[in-house]
């Protein structure tokens, strides 16, 4: 686990009396002002504990240790300063968000156990947080994977959303990228009460019913009821409630949330449920971003941008059989029983159970068109470095943001 403690201060005698006299029991690194500090924690972090004296030249203490927790907020961040006034110890709490308050001069004993009381804090944050993001979300994907069976046109969509939330999440660097992706593989467990037939219509974009359309506006509502029951997934059945708000505040449900107010992992489902539906489609590139575009209000302009990186992602298109079905291939077009019913749209992503599916009705009566034509991202593609701020790259979307 990461022991290693950044130490800052504007003192280098004092820096070096910190290295003697705690180099035996930590692993100490020293910083000489705020600038180097920043420097160092972008360079060699993160790090489990971050020391800051108060008074400073450029950057005090307050603000090194704010810009600390934008930067890297797993940290724990402790102030050290001879200036112990009721004033500064609040600015500290309030602006630094800080773990200890310590005021010089400070013992070798009370600063020991300062730091191990840090990385004490800091192994149980981030034990917390591998149990939420790893256990939590596998346990979570089982889940989704039975469910799939019961509604698998709907979860299949479900999965085509997961992928791209998770490329979108990576490349605006969201902190709780667990809690939107979870949120994400679960956003169409609300389709559970509506028909598999009804789920098709919507997904091949054919007409249906008011009564059918009134169905599926109901499912994020039903979603938040399921999932709000399950403990620590707040966040996330909050996320599937506001999947269908619109940015400018319209959209379900009907209340007076808009722009900021509503939760980003909402933000960017509605932007991607959206474009994977179109993108079932049969919609090209062009126009998808022509609809974007035209829908003014709807979504978020920074997470239009995200998505138009990602999709500049490079696949190549091949035909494989139902034994050649490999997870992260995505349908490039779609899948057909021999007698031309639909069973799966273009644009779901393949995942275990679904090719178990296809092998199984393979075997029956009603067959599978094969070979089935899917994109498979190149290895180039994965490790790809896009920007969002070229014009060739990101569309000119007009969203109002009131």
């Amino acid at each position: 686990m990461n022991q290693r403690i950044l130490i800052v201060d504007d003192d280098p005698n004092i820096l070096q009396g910190f290295k003697r006299q705690l180099r035996k029991r930590f692993q100490i690194i020293t910083a000489i002002g705020g600038k180097e500090g920043l420097e160092v924690l972008a360079k060699d972090g993160p790090f489990a504990v971050v020391v800051s004296d108060m008074q400073m030249p450029e950057m005090n203490g307050i603000q090194f240790l704010n810009k600390v927790r934008q930067r890297a907020p797993h940290s724990v961040r402790m102030m050290l300063t001879g200036n112990a006034d009721q004033k500064t110890a609040m600015d500290a709490v309030n602006d630094g968000h800080i773990f200890r308050f310590l005021t010089k001069p400070c013992s070798h004993e009370v600063f020991s156990k300062a730091l191990e009381a840090g990385i004490e804090q800091f192994r149980l944050t981030t034990a917390e947080r591998e149990l939420l993001s790893k256990t939590l979300s596998g346990s979570v994907s089982i889940l989704t994977e039975v469910l799939s069976l019961v509604n698998p046109t709907a979860f299949g969509h479900a999965a085509s959303v997961r992928r791209l939330v998770r490329q979108i999440c990576q490349e605006m660097k969201v902190n709780n990228e667990w809690e939107i992706e979870i949120a994400a593989m679960l956003s169409q467990i609300g389709c559970v009460t509506i028909p598999e037939t009804t789920i098709a219509k919507l997904s091949s974009g054919a007409e249906v019913s008011p009564e059918e359309l009134r169905m599926y506006q109901e499912h994020p509502r039903v979603g938040y009821n399921l999932i709000s029951k399950i403990p620590r997934l707040q966040g996330v059945a909050d996320i599937i409630a506001y999947q269908q708000k619109h940015f400018d505040g319209t959209g379900i449900p009907n209340d007076e949330k808009h722009g900021e107010q509503i939760p980003f992992g909402a933000r960017v489902l509605k932007l991607v449920i959206d474009a994977v539906r179109l993108i079932s489609t049969n919609t090209n590139k062009e126009e998808l971003w022509d609809i974007i575009h035209k829908r003014e209000g709807w979504y978020d302009p920074s997470i239009v941008f995200a998505l138009a990186s990602v999709l500049n992602l490079e696949y190549v298109v091949k035909s494989v059989e139902i034994k050649q079905l490999e997870e992260d291939m995505i349908l490039d077009e779609h899948v057909m029983t021999q007698s031309g019913d639909l069973l799966l749209s273009k644009g779901h992503e393949v995942t275990a159970s679904l090719r178990e599916r296809l092998t199984a009705i393979a075997s029956t009566a009603s067959g599978v068109r094969e070979p089935i034509r899917v994109r498979c991202p190149t290895v180039h593609s994965r490790d790809k470095k896009t920007t969002v701020s070229e014009p060739d790259t990101a569309p000119n979307v007009k969203v109002n943001a009131t």
